[in-house]
Parts: structure tokens; C-alpha cells; sequence
């Protein structure tokens, strides 16, 4: 496609990029005396740590920036798996799903689909996970109910999840499920006001919550903490072909720099910190745009093994994170970064052998 916004291989690019950032918030946020992330809420508190480490930088100042800021990968997953249905089901000339009127099949076949997927991932990462948390110390307790809920990707809408989600990462199966249900029945080949109109409603849940409150915990668990870089994906693969977005290198350097100082301001600010995912998704299409080769070959070789290497980074923190928190931190951070990769490399040949399912 002449004016289209990002190859295949920027896209990779992307994942790889998104993936590297959340399996290292995963390890750092663990550290007791890291600076903690606004994610799910937002605390003021956690902002006036990170000043103060911003203003005394000192040899942990990496460790705290990837704490604070690595959950912001989430948005750019969301982003392309907006981006990827539209190019997939709306642009495609491949036979796109059955319609939505034939009494609901087209709806359920899709969604089968697309949980079948899903699950491909989290059953081999979850039972990989449960196998190692009960042979190291700190076993989590699980609950039978908790595991049905989690391998049906329905665990997000129970009260409290995140202490009933472990690990924690795999909240995101549940938030995509809910995702795809939204597209086929709501968004799939609808007007484009539409997806603006829901993501306006989804904003206007969380511009009034307590920012330290439960409330917005539990929307944020779900497709309204998510629908904003996800009706943005939608959005771009329906119209960024009318648009010419061929900038040069260095006005995508500007981009990205503009970019990251306003995420950080913005950060400090509760109403603007919701729209900081729009901003992380323009950050890393122009990182990618900036990228030298062999680095951009490097992430988007990252962005191949990104689903093996989501579901299996937990592994790995588990049986290093004790390295950290006797204060080798670095050291914990290289054993934990090096398994974490070889882990994702061998479980993605696992994955590999499960049959994938038919639309």
C-alpha cells in the first residue's frame, strides 16, 4: 500500500519494542524501593518519587525509569491488534467473517476464533508458570474457581483482580477477549464515529473516579482502560492510507522527542496522564522510523517471539527476582533478561506445535 503507515516488519518492530518494555517493568516494579508505575491508578505519590529520583539521579535511575514507564507497552499491543483486525477482516480480500445477522454465529465464530488464539499462549505459559511458583518459594495461592475464571479469560471483571490474577501479567487475556467481543459487535465495518464515540464514553467513565480509587481499578482492568489505543488502531488502519505521512527521519526524531517530554509532563497530571497511551503509540511509530537497521532488525526479531516471550517472562522473573531483592539488582536483571529471552525462544517452538484454530 503506497501511504501505508507501517510494514510488516515496523509492526514487529513495535511488538518487539512493546514486549521488551513490559518484561522489564515486570522485573523492576518487583524491587521493594523502585519507583512504582501508575498503571491501573493513579497515585501522586508515585509522581513525587519519580521526580525526586529524576532530580538525585543515581546508578538505579534505568531501573526506575523501566518501572515507571514499561506497562506503557500495553497500549502499543492494543494499538496493532486494532490495526491488524481492520487490515485483517476489513481491508483483506481473504473472505472475512460470517455477518453478524445469521443468528449470532458470525459473532460466536469469531470470538471462538480469537479466544482459541489466545489460549494457544496462556495454557502452555500458565501451566510452565504454576509448575515453577510451586517449586520456589513464595507459592501462590491459587483457587479453582480463580483458574477456570483465568483460562476462560473472564478473571478481570471479578472483584479485586489484581490480587486474584497471577501472575499479574495475564490480565491482558482477559482484555483482549473483551476487546474482540467489542469489535465484532459493535465495531466491525460500523461508521467510525462510532469507535470515537465509545472511546469518548470509555474516557468519560474515568475523568470523574477517584484516581486512588477501586473504581478505577476495575475499569482499567477492563476494555474501558484499553479502548483508547485501541479505537486509535482502528482508526489508523481504516484512514491513514489518505494520509501522507511520509516524514523524513529527522521529523520523526522530533516527533519522538516531543513525544517523550510530553509524556513525561503529562504524567504529573491525572487528566492528562489517561491520554498518555495516544502519545506512547506516536512515541514508538516514530522510534521505529528512527531506528538504525540492525537495531530495528534486532527488535523486530523480539517482535517474533513477543506472544511466547509474554507468556513466559514470568518464569523467569520468579526464579531471579530473589537476586534483586538481595540488592544485586543488575546482576539479577542480566540472568533474568538472558533466560527470559532463551525461555521465549524454546516455548515458542511449543506453541508452534499446538494446531492453530480455523476461522
Amino acid at each position: 500500500m503506497k501511504n501505508e503507515l507501517l510494514t510488516r516488519d515496523e509492526c514487529s518492530a513495535m511488538r518487539g519494542i512493546a514486549i521488551l518494555a513490559i518484561m522489564l517493568h515486570n522485573y523492576c516494579h518487583f524491587i521493594g524501593r523502585i519507583v512504582q508505575e501508575n498503571e491501573y491508578q493513579f497515585f501522586a505519590s508515585n509522581n513525587d518519587k519519580l521526580w525526586q529520583v529524576l532530580s538525585n539521579p543515581d546508578a538505579l535511575l534505568p531501573v526506575h525509569l523501566l518501572s515507571y514507564f514499561g506497562h506503557y507497552g500495553v497500549p502499543v499491543f492494543l494499538f496493532l491488534s486494532g490495526y491488524g483486525l481492520v487490515m485483517k477482516y476489513e481491508k483483506s480480500l481473504t473472505p472475512n467473517p460470517s455477518p453478524i445477522g445469521e443468528g449470532g454465529y458470525g459473532v460466536f465464530r469469531f470470538v471462538r476464533y480469537h479466544y482459541l488464539k489466545l489460549l494457544r499462549m496462556l495454557i502452555v505459559g500458565f501451566t510452565l508458570f504454576v509448575i515453577v511458583d510451586i517449586m520456589t518459594p513464595g507459592r501462590f495461592q491459587f483457587h479453582w474457581d480463580n483458574v477456570i475464571a483465568q483460562l476462560l479469560m473472564y478473571i478481570n471483571v471479578l472483584p479485586t483482580p489484581d490480587k486474584i490474577i497471577w501472575p499479574g501479567i495475564y490480565w491482558f487475556f482477559g482484555l483482549m477477549i473483551e476487546l474482540y467481543i467489542v469489535y465484532r459487535l459493535l465495531l466491525y465495518r460500523q461508521k467510525s464515529w462510532i469507535v470515537i464515540a465509545l472511546i469518548a464514553v470509555c474516557w468519560l467513565l474515568q475523568v470523574f473516579c477517584d484516581p486512588e480509587g477501586e473504581t478505577l481499578n476495575r475499569l482499567r482492568y477492563n476494555f474501558i482502560g484499553g479502548m483508547l489505543p485501541f479505537g486509535v488502531g482502528i482508526l489508523a488502519g481504516r484512514y491513514v492510507e489518505h494520509l501522507n505521512l511520509h516524514l523524513s527521519r529527522w521529523a520523526w526524531g522530533i516527533v519522538l522527542l516531543g513525544t517523550t517530554i510530553l509524556i513525561v509532563i503529562m504524567g504529573f497530571h491525572y487528566q492528562s496522564w489517561l491520554w498518555i497511551p495516544l502519545l506512547i503509540i506516536i512515541g514508538t511509530i516514530a522510534l521505529v522510523k528512527v531506528l538504525p537497521q540492525q537495531l530495528l532488525t534486532l527488535v523486530t526479531w523480539f517482535g517474533t517471539i513477543s506472544a511466547a516471550m509474554f507468556v513466559v517472562h514470568p518464569i523467569a522473573r520468579k526464579l531471579f527476582i530473589t537476586v534483586a531483592w538481595r540488592q544485586d539488582i543488575y546482576d539479577g536483571l542480566i540472568l533474568y533478561v538472558i533466560v527470559a529471552i532463551a525461555l521465549s525462544w524454546a516455548v515458542k517452538k511449543v506453541i508452534d506445535q499446538i494446531p492453530s484454530p480455523k476461522l
